[in-house]
């Protein structure tokens, strides 16, 4: 474990309370990072910035739909009063997959509301907070950004459906824009890749489902969001610096795409 490779920074992590989000904190924390926890689960987050103060992490919370830029902007507002400083590093993590009875609407049958709300959450939730603290950013000629994307951005997937998949792969070109765009003020921007990863968003698809998967993964199992933060925290220390525009898998070989 790199203990101090943090030291003073502030991250602010999107969807924050659980899965992969909640180990992305965790390991920003550990690694000596002041954590900033964004979410729509009101009694999850505050259960979860508890759970991390108790283990000696330095914490600022704030409840808000990632989709709605005014919310967005209360919620930056508010922890980095709460932590004394600005962020210099954003893990876009929020992000939704509806299932109606462990299945995935067809395109045809989707209605316009469930399309609508996860490209607000996964695409539009990136932009609002990557806009809202890149000004700073590029100030100060220092910042990382961490967009997560999905092995579904990069390949059809049939248990998700088609707004996830879409979202997935705009994140990818949004990466790659910011990072050319914002590469001349010191500031760099990738995203990771995850394939199936042990989380309860996960296990709203079938048993069935998943161990489909298992059995075309190389590695034979399924990850875990530890490894997802893992990447992410690499992505994000000083000895990625010259690495940006990147999307990386973290996909135990499920479609080698």
């Amino acid at each position: 474990m790199h203990a101090n490779r943090h030291a003073a920074r502030v991250v602010l992590v999107t969807g924050a309370a659980s899965g992969i989000g909640a180990a992305i904190a965790r390991q920003y924390a550990r690694e000596g990072a002041g954590v900033a926890l964004i979410d729509v689960n009101a009694d999850a987050l505050v259960a979860y910035a508890a759970e991390l103060s108790r283990e000696g992490a330095t914490v600022a919370w704030a409840c808000a739909d990632v989709s709605d830029y005014g919310q967005c902007e209360a919620a930056l507002s508010s922890v980095q009063t709460t932590l004394g400083a600005s962020v210099d590093t954003l893990v876009n993590n929020a992000g939704i997959s509806p299932k109606t009875d462990g299945k995935p609407a067809n395109f045809w049958e989707m209605a316009p509301s469930e399309w609508n709300k996860v490209v607000g959450v996964n695409l539009n939730g990136a932009f609002n907070f990557s806009r809202l603290v890149t000004p700073g950013m590029v100030e100060r000629r220092f910042g990382c950004i961490v967009n997560m994307s999905s092995v579904a951005g990069k390949a059809f997937v049939a248990f998700t459906a088609a707004h996830y998949g879409t979202t997935k792969a705009a994140l990818i070109g949004f990466t790659r824009d910011l990072a050319g765009e914002l590469g001349p003020f010191g500031i760099t921007v990738n995203a990771i890749a995850p394939g199936r990863i042990n989380t309860p968003l996960m296990r709203t698809a079938s048993n069935a489902t998943n161990q489909a998967v298992i059995a075309q993964t190389a590695l034979r199992r399924l990850g875990e969001p530890s490894e997802v933060a893992e990447m992410s925290c690499f992505l994000t220390a000083p000895e990625s610096r010259f690495v940006t525009g990147q999307v990386v898998d973290v996909a135990g070989g499920w479609l080698l795409t």
